[in-house]
């Protein structure tokens, strides 16, 4: 996908605003997948609520959601799902809100409560004593397309659907490889989803490991990606290549000079090495 197309669907998603309006979204660019597009959107969404998130989470404003917050389960017989609700009016995502609600609650109690305390009820909205509360929390991450341990696991599981579809055409291939466990095994600490046992050529390109990415690949996720994770695999096992399945910005395939190339589905023509050449 080209930047300029990329960036025009970005600013269509900013119009309609909503994960409902993606059919939209695809009428005006039909070739770019539903799952492509709910990528794009997601990443979007989180990162402009990184942008945003110092602007909610401040004192003044966790009080006043937090005064709202009392205000609308006293009067529950009138209002459901309160912080919900609330998440939407002041444009935060339901999850976030869901946190600093249950932040201020337990503070509630004369001491402030631990990062990990609140990842446990966050995950485990039973241990939360207070039942509305944890039924709004829980409401929070049902309807949340975009934060919380619920998406957490969805993408996690997306992930592993993709891996195994990555392994299923090297097995159908006859490639020899390992992976992440195999090479953690080897005592690697920087390891690929795929190390290939001999190497094999993509457009002229060898290919050692492959990562697979059950992900649309924009700019500001390739370059963390970069960073933390394609230049350390380089380093080990030489060069590779990235699989972003629900695509990517055509203009960020930039290094293939230097030894990471990038596709969105396993390539058709690649080249084996002959194990018995020397």
């Amino acid at each position: 996908m080209k930047l300029t197309v990329y960036n025009e669907i970005i600013a269509l998603m900013h119009k309609y605003k909503s994960r409902d309006s993606l059919c939209k979204v695809q009428e005006r660019y039909p070739n770019v997948s539903l799952s492509a597009l709910g990528s794009i959107f997601a990443q979007d969404y989180q990162k402009k609520m990184r942008k945003t998130h110092h602007l909610h989470y401040n004192p003044e404003k966790i009080e006043q959601y937090y005064q709202i917050y009392c205000k609308g389960v006293q009067e529950k017989k009138k209002k459901k799902n309160v912080l919900y609700k609330l998440a939407n009016e002041v444009d935060l995502s339901p999850a976030l809100l869901a946190r600093i609600i249950l932040e201020r609650s337990l503070s509630c109690e004369g001491t402030v409560p631990s990062k990990s305390v609140v990842t446990r009820m966050m995950k485990d909205t039973s241990l939360i004593e207070d039942p509305v509360l944890a039924f709004e929390i829980h409401t929070c991450f049902v309807c949340d397309d975009h934060y919380g341990p619920l998406v957490d696991n969805i993408k996690h599981s997306i992930g592993h659907e993709y891996e195994f579809k990555l392994n299923k055409i090297l097995d159908d291939l006859g490639l020899a490889y390992i992976g992440e466990d195999q090479m953690r095994d080897r005592g690697y600490d920087k390891t690929p989803d795929i190390k290939l046992e001999i190497p094999i050529s993509v457009d002229g390109y060898v290919v050692n490991w492959i990562e697979s990415k059950a992900s649309f690949g924009d700019e500001h996720s390739h370059k963390g990606y970069l960073k933390d994770q394609f230049w350390s695999y380089w380093n080990r096992f030489g060069p590779g290549m990235v699989i972003y399945w629900f695509g990517f910005i055509d203009e960020l395939d930039v290094n293939k000079e230097k030894g990471i190339i990038l596709r969105d589905s396993f390539p058709d023509n690649i080249v084996k090495m002959n194990p018995l050449m020397k």
